[in-house]
């Protein structure tokens, strides 16, 4: 495994939340996509293409990560807005570690190929946490 981070989950104060941990904790974003840079058709209303699909901000070893949940999806709820997000070594043990998580769970998006990474899939397991999984090559 390469590396852990926590993703938080907001309705459109991801921009505005990032730019506050910025300032306590320094550093600088190593990636910063809006809704509007995701390839393809995607059905994000107008008013939000310029709210935050994926930030990062380096911290120790890990990252603090985080997103705006588009409004055709279910509102984050404080306290449980956010993910873990799982950085993996390989497609085999991204394979492994997402079904051995998924059992008993509901996988929200399948494990594939994205824009983003060379596999990627997102689960919540049977206790109700949500995970993501990534593995670039």
């Amino acid at each position: 495994m390469k590396n852990l981070n926590i993703t938080l989950l907001f309705s459109g104060e991801t921009e505005a939340a990032f730019n506050f941990y910025q300032s306590v904790f320094g550093g600088e974003f190593n990636v910063l996509q809006r809704m509007k840079d995701m390839p393809g058709e995607h059905p994000i209303p107008e008013a939000e293409k310029e709210r935050i699909l994926y930030i990062s901000l380096p911290l120790a070893k890990a990252s603090l990560t985080g997103m705006d949940v588009p409004s055709f999806m279910p509102a984050p709820v404080t306290g449980t807005n956010f993910n873990i997000s799982l950085d993996l070594d390989s497609e085999e043990e991204t394979i492994k570690i997402f079904n051995g998580l998924a059992e008993g769970g509901e996988v929200k998006m399948p494990l594939g190929p994205q824009f983003w990474a060379t596999y990627f899939g997102m689960l919540t397991d049977k206790y109700g946490v949500t995970w993501m999984l990534s593995y670039n090559q």
